[in-house]
C-alpha cells in the first residue's frame, strides 16, 4: 500500500517534537521533582492534578484516567487526529521532511497522502482568514475599517488578530477556495459556505470578520459583525456554525495568544466580545479571552482551569466583566451559579458608567482598562451586593426579605468550606446578626438547592393585606380603632402619632386619611372613607377601614384617654426600636476607620435614641390603666 511514512521519519517526529512543549498548548505544567512534570488532565475534569510528563522519556500518563502514550499519542487524543495526520502535523511544526514507503518498505513516488477531513477544513479555514484580511485592504471595505478606526483600532492592530472583511456578492469566497482546490463539500462542512436550492454561496457577506483559533493555533471558524442596513441577516454577531472544528461551548476567542500569560500569571480575564479582547490586549491586559456566541460554561471554565493549574494546591484568578445593567447581573448570576467548577478565586470587574474595556479605552485610554482589571470584586460579593441591593435596609422587614433571598444563593454553594465566609458576608451587607443569617441559610438548604434561573422574572409581589390577626401590626391596627371608634379618647394623644409609626401600607394610608381631616375628632366616616379612595386604594383598603370602625378593641370598659396613651405611647416605643435596629444595621455596614466621621455621629444619634427609648418605656408603664 503506498503513502505508509517511514519508520525512521517517525521516529526522527518523536525526537524533535518535545513532549513537554506541544502538551504545554492545552496544560500548565509544573515540575513535580524527578524530572516529571505535572497538570490537570485535559482528557478528564479533575479538582488535582494527577497528568504527569516526563520530557526525557517522551511519555505522559495521568493516573486519574489511566490515557497515556508518546507525543503522536497525545496529538490523536487531544486533536482527534489518526496516527498519520498527527505525524504529518508535528512534522510540519517541528521541520522534518516525511519520506513515504509502500508496503514492502520500498520508497515510492505515490503522491502524498491526502490529509484526512479534519486538517483539510482548518486548512480552508486558514485560506478563508487570509482572504478575508486581503479583502479589508480594498475600498468596498471601507465601512469594516471606518468600524475599527471609531473604536481605537488601527491598521496595525487589525493585523495583530487577523482582522477581515468578507465581501458582498456572495460567492468571491467560495471561487477563491475552489481556485485554491478545495471541493464544495468541504467548505460546507467548515461553515465557510452554505447552500439553497440554487447552488453554493459564501455564509458571510458584507461582514467584519474575527478568525477564531483553538489552542493549536488552527482557524476554527469565524465571528461575523454586521456592517451594512441592507444585510437581509439582522443579528448583529454571525458564528460558524458547529463543525467537527467549531465548537462553541469549548472555544475563547483570544486564547490563543493570551494562554502563555494565564499560564504565568493563573489569572484569565473574560470579557463579552470581540473588540473587548482586542482593547484588553491592546492595553497590557494579555490574558483576556471572550465567548463565541455562547454563556460562558462549565467547558470554557475546564480549558481555563487546565492553562492556569487550577487546584488545590494553587489557585488562580477568573475575572469577569460584565455590563452594569440586568443583563450584566443576570450574566453575573449565571457566573456565580457555575462557579464551584473553579477552585480559583473568582471576580467581577464592572466599570462604574457601565462602559466596557472596549469604550472605556476609547474614551479614557489604556491604563482605565488595567484600572478596571485591577478594582476587581469578588463574584460572590457583586451577586449577594446586587441580591441586597433591590431592598430597603432602613427597614426591618426588607433586611427579613434581602436576608431570605440571597441565603438562597449562599445555600446553593456546593462548597460548603465556603458557606461560612458567604454568611458573614451577607450579614455585614444587611447589618444583621451572624446568628440570624446562618438561621436562614440553614432553612433555605432544606428547602431545596436555592438555585434559580437567572433569566427568569421575578413573581410579582402581591399586595399586602392587612391581616387581623398578623401580631406585627397589632399596635398599627389597635391605635386605628381607637382613633375612629373613640375619637375623643385620642383627642390628646393622637397629635403625636405621625406616618412613619406605621409600617403597614394599608394602615398608613388611612392614618393619612384621618391626619387630612383634622384628626380623629374632626374627621367625619365619609371624610376618611372618599380620602382612602382618592389615594388610589383597592379594595383591600376600603375593607379594612370598614373592619376598623367595628372590630372591638380588646380592653375592660370604655376606652379613656389614659388607655389611648398608653396605645400611643407603645406605638411610639415600637418606632424608637426601628430606628434603632436600623442605625445598628447602618453601623454594622460601616467601616469605623475609613468612615469615621460619619460612624461617629451616628454612634452619637444612637445613644440618643436609646435614652428616647427608655423614656417612652418609663412613660408606658406610668400611663398603663
Amino acid at each position: 500500500m503506498p503513502g505508509l511514512i517511514r519508520d525512521d521519519d517517525i521516529a526522527l517526529v518523536r525526537e524533535r517534537a518535545r513532549i513537554d512543549e506541544v502538551v504545554s498548548a492545552h496544560v500548565t505544567l509544573r515540575n513535580a521533582g524527578g524530572g516529571s512534570m505535572k497538570g490537570l488532565c485535559p482528557f478528564h475534569d479533575e479538582k488535582s492534578p494527577s497528568f504527569h510528563v516526563t520530557p526525557a522519556r517522551g511519555f505522559y500518563h495521568c493516573f486519574g484516567c489511566q490515557q497515556g502514550g508518546d507525543v503522536i499519542t497525545f496529538v490523536q487524543n487531544i486533536e482527534g487526529a489518526s496516527f498519520t495526520e498527527a505525524v504529518e502535523r508535528l512534522a510540519a511544526r517541528y521541520g522534518v521532511a516525511l519520506r513515504y514507503v509502500d508496503d514492502g518498505g520500498r520508497a515510492t513516488s505515490a503522491p502524498r497522502p491526502e490529509p484526512g477531513q479534519r486538517r483539510r477544513l482548518a486548512e480552508a479555514n486558514q485560506a478563508a482568514a487570509e482572504f478575508y484580511a486581503d479583502q479589508l485592504r480594498t475600498p468596498d471595505a471601507a465601512d469594516g475599517r471606518s468600524f475599527l478606526t471609531e473604536r481605537g483600532f488601527d491598521t496595525a492592530a487589525s493585523d495583530r488578530f487577523g482582522i477581515g472583511f468578507a465581501p458582498r456578492s456572495g460567492e468571491d469566497l467560495l471561487r477563491h477556495l475552489r481556485q485554491r482546490g478545495f471541493k464544495d463539500d468541504e467548505l460546507v462542512a467548515a461553515g465557510l459556505v452554505a447552500r439553497n436550492p440554487r447552488g453554493p454561496y459564501d455564509r458571510f457577506r458584507g461582514r467584519l470578520m474575527w478568525p477564531i483559533h483553538e489552542l493549536s493555533g488552527d482557524v476554527v471558524g469565524f465571528g461575523a459583525r454586521r456592517l451594512f442596513d441592507d444585510d437581509r441577516v439582522e443579528a448583529k454577531y454571525l458564528n460558524t456554525p458547529e463543525t467537527a472544528l467549531y465548537k462553541k461551548s469549548h472555544l475563547l476567542y483570544g486564547l490563543d495568544v493570551a494562554r502563555k500569560a494565564i499560564a504565568r500569571s493563573s489569572q484569565a480575564v473574560v470579557v463579552e466580545g470581540y473588540t473587548d479582547v482586542m482593547a484588553c490586549h491592546l492595553a497590557g491586559v494579555d490574558t483576556a479571552v471572550a465567548t463565541c456566541g455562547t454563556a460562558f460554561g462549565e467547558d470554557h471554565g475546564r480549558v481555563l482551569r487546565r492553562l492556569m493549574l487550577d487546584h488545590d494546591e494553587f489557585r488562580g484568578e477568573v475575572i469577569f466583566t460584565f455590563d452594569g445593567d440586568e443583563a450584566g447581573q443576570r450574566a453575573a448570576l449565571r457566573a456565580f451559579l457555575g462557579d464551584q467548577q473553579f477552585v480559583a478565586q473568582t471576580y467581577v470587574a464592572v466599570e462604574p458608567g457601565g462602559r466596557d474595556p472596549c469604550d472605556l479605552r476609547l474614551a479614557d485610554g489604556d491604563a482605565a482598562v488595567r484600572e478596571l482589571v485591577a478594582r476587581r470584586v469578588p463574584l460572590y460579593r457583586f451577586v449577594l451586593g446586587n441580591v441586597v441591593g433591590q431592598y430597603d435596609l432602613d427597614r426591618a422587614d426588607s433586611r427579613v426579605d434581602a436576608v431570605r433571598e440571597a441565603a438562597r444563593l449562599v445555600s446553593s454553594v456546593r462548597d460548603k468550606s465556603k458557606v461560612e465566609a458567604f454568611s458573614r458576608e451577607l450579614a455585614g451587607m444587611v447589618g444583621n446578626d451572624i446568628d440570624e443569617v446562618r438561621a436562614e441559610v440553614r432553612r433555605a438548604s432544606q428547602r431545596g438547592t436555592g438555585r434559580r434561573d437567572p433569566d427568569r422574572p421575578r413573581a410579582p409581589i402581591r399586595a399586602e393585606i392587612a391581616d387581623p390577626g398578623d401580631r406585627r401590626f397589632s399596635i398599627e391596627r389597635d391605635v386605628l380603632k381607637l382613633a375612629l371608634q373613640y375619637p375623643a379618647a385620642m383627642a390628646e394623644s393622637y397629635p403625636e402619632v405621625e406616618a412613619t409609626d406605621f409600617t403597614h401600607p394599608i394602615y398608613r394610608s388611612i392614618f393619612e386619611a384621618i391626619a387630612a381631616g383634622g384628626g380623629p375628632d374632626s374627621a367625619s366616616r365619609d371624610q376618611v372613607q372618599a380620602k382612602v379612595a382618592d389615594g388610589g386604594a383597592d379594595v383591600l383598603a376600603l375593607g379594612t377601614l370598614s373592619a376598623l370602625y367595628v372590630e372591638p378593641l380588646h380592653v375592660a370598659g370604655t376606652p379613656n384617654d389614659k388607655i389611648a396613651e398608653a396605645y400611643v405611647v407603645r406605638l411610639r416605643e415600637l418606632t424608637a426600636s426601628r430606628q434603632i435596629a436600623q442605625m445598628k444595621s447602618r453601623l454594622q455596614r460601616m467601616n469605623p476607620v475609613t468612615e469615621a466621621a460619619a460612624y461617629n455621629r451616628m454612634f452619637g444619634e444612637l445613644v440618643v435614641l436609646e435614652a428616647h427609648r427608655r423614656a417612652l418605656r418609663d412613660r408606658a408603664i406610668g400611663s398603663s390603666p
